[in-house]
């Protein structure tokens, strides 16, 4: 059994849960997380519970969005040589351009 553990809002966390995810999943998720500015476990926990993720920006989310961007911008450059667009990277593109709306409109 994991040790007990006390969040930020006085819940005893003592269950771990696990699952395993494909390497394009887990690059999804952190991707997804990077730029949420949430830990992965909050992320993860929010979006089970069909609770929203409100991204507050910081310098942790400006990074992220940063690292996303020039990874975008990589793959943009690649498919400019006549290459096909993954759906990976337009799933990415629309997660990207989905939070930076809501922290606009927000």
């Amino acid at each position: 059994m994991s040790a007990k553990n006390m969040d930020h809002q006085g819940r005893w966390r003592s269950v771990t849960v696990a699952f395993r995810v494909s390497p394009e999943e887990d690059a999804l998720i952190e991707s997804a997380v990077r730029i949420s500015g949430c830990t992965k476990q909050d992320y993860i926990i929010k979006k089970l519970t069909d609770q929203s993720v409100v991204v507050q920006g910081n310098p942790k989310v400006y990074r992220g969005l940063k690292l996303e961007m020039r990874q975008i911008l990589t793959e943009l450059k690649r498919i400019g040589t006549g290459e096909d667009v993954s759906r990976d990277l337009l799933d990415r593109i629309t997660s990207v351009m989905g939070g930076m709306k809501d922290a606009k409109d927000g």
